[in-house]
């Protein structure tokens, strides 16, 4: 399962498992909105070193958050699965041309963060529509 999550606030929005649309987690019955994720900086910074390692302009990145450990990355993929549209409730083709329209190879992965939350926190989608 997966959620999508306000990338200013670091906080999540909808739940989804397979394609389906998801209130509360399916093993725990914890609620899955309105979340704070803990060190939210350091994770979504951590995502933005994937075009570092990568080269690839457009990733998805899977993470945890181990209670001992903190945040860890399990996976990054070229071809992110497409229910985090469903998770986000946006479709990607709005962000992938606004970032086209950004791009600035030279870039660190602070200011890359910087932008994802400016350009993409919630209340910036909605303005979008």
């Amino acid at each position: 399962m997966g959620a999508g999550v306000d990338i200013a606030l670091g906080e999540t929005l909808t739940g989804v498992l397979d394609n389906d649309i998801v209130e509360d987690h399916p093993d725990t019955g914890a609620l899955i909105a309105g979340l704070k994720i803990p060190q939210w900086d350091f994770i979504l910074e951590s995502a933005a070193r994937g075009y570092e390692v990568t080269g690839l302009g457009y990733l998805g990145v899977d993470m945890v958050i181990d209670r001992d450990r903190g945040p860890l990355m399990l996976e990054m993929n070229a071809r992110p699965g497409l229910n985090i549209q469903i998770a986000n409730g946006m479709g990607l083709s709005k962000r992938i041309r606004r970032i086209d329209e950004l791009y600035d190879a030279s870039a660190t992965p602070a200011e890359r963060a910087a932008v994802a939350r400016r350009e993409f926190s919630t209340d910036q989608q909605l303005q979008m529509l």
